[in-house]
């Protein structure tokens, strides 16, 4: 994928041809680790006799798993997540059926935000908008903009006109199409089980937690760019996040987000050693989510950039 550059190389020759190593190993652990999130999280919120507040904590953990799911989708979207293909593709179709993106569309939508990253009238993210307000902010964190958005996206993707997308050209429409039927056939199959048996499953087991999740997910990704340069260059309009290390082990290191977008070629499992590099050069390097959404809502409107 395209990434958008500074003026000048950050990381010399041998540093990035050893960085971009690929390798199995991380990526299996990785996604061993989150499915084992989803399981437990979710074995706890179906044990009706234990404690409430244990099965509260297994709600949160299964939500944060399944929203978080869109960090491996990324990662995979990149096929940096591991050396083969078609696994690549794979992980990243199923862990969008979990966090109810599509893979196939998401990467061509992704390409292009990586190439136009936060420039406006380029970057297709910026079409979301920005909130300017505290009751917007509320919605957005919420996840109530993005299920809107959700809803939005699948039906044209399922059954609107995709010819004025500048990121998908005709060939691969009828591919992406047959994807998200595909989708939605699982999810279809899925709501009929849980009719049938009368367990609810889909809606108690997928889309609560999902729900719960969800803010989770948004307070991570408003980070990403919100209050960065509206240009190409990547050491100023992106932001790198210095989290705690669960937060970086359930994000795949998406908290590097700067790096991430400079050198787009480098597995997930590089990005803390691009780091030592890249770090010092960068405009938007802040100590944690928290403190970015105390600066970001002290004041909302000149976050939003240019309207």
């Amino acid at each position: 994928m395209v990434s958008t550059s500074p003026s000048k190389a950050l990381l010399p020759r041998s540093v990035l041809a050893d960085l971009n190593t690929g390798s199995d190993r991380p990526g299996m652990i990785r996604i061993f680790s989150h499915l084992l999130t989803i399981g437990i999280g979710g074995w706890l919120w179906a044990q009706v006799g234990l404690p409430v507040l244990l099965r509260l904590l297994g709600l949160l953990a299964s939500g944060i798993g399944l929203a978080t799911a869109f960090a491996p989708l990324h990662e995979c979207c990149h096929r940096t997540a591991f050396r083969s293909r078609s696994v690549n593709d794979a992980v990243a179709w199923c862990a969008g059926l979990l966090c109810f993106y599509n893979s196939t569309f998401y990467r061509r939508y992704h390409q292009w935000h990586h190439r136009y990253a936060h420039q406006i009238g380029l970057d297709p993210e910026l079409e979301d908008g920005f909130p300017t307000t505290r009751f917007a902010y509320v919605l957005e964190i919420s996840g109530w903009n993005w299920w809107i958005g959700k809803i939005r996206g699948f039906y044209q993707l399922l059954f609107g006109d995709l010819s004025g997308l500048a990121y998908l050209n005709p060939e691969v429409i009828p591919q992406i199409r047959r994807s998200v039927r595909w989708q939605f056939t699982i999810y279809g199959a899925l709501a009929l089980v849980s009719v049938l048996n009368g367990s609810g499953f889909l809606f108690w087991n997928w889309l609560l937690p999902l729900a719960v999740g969800q803010p989770f997910l948004r307070l991570a990704m408003l980070a990403e760019h919100s209050g960065c340069s509206f240009d190409a260059d990547g050491t100023t309009n992106t932001r790198t996040t210095l989290t705690n290390p669960v937060v970086a082990w359930q994000m795949w290191n998406m908290p590097f987000h700067a790096e991430h977008h400079l050198y787009a070629s480098l597995p997930f499992h590089s990005l803390p050693s691009a780091h030592r590099w890249i770090g010092p050069e960068l405009k938007h390097l802040d100590p944690g989510y928290l403190f970015v959404h105390r600066k970001l809502l002290r004041n909302l409107s000149a976050w939003a950039g240019p309207q």
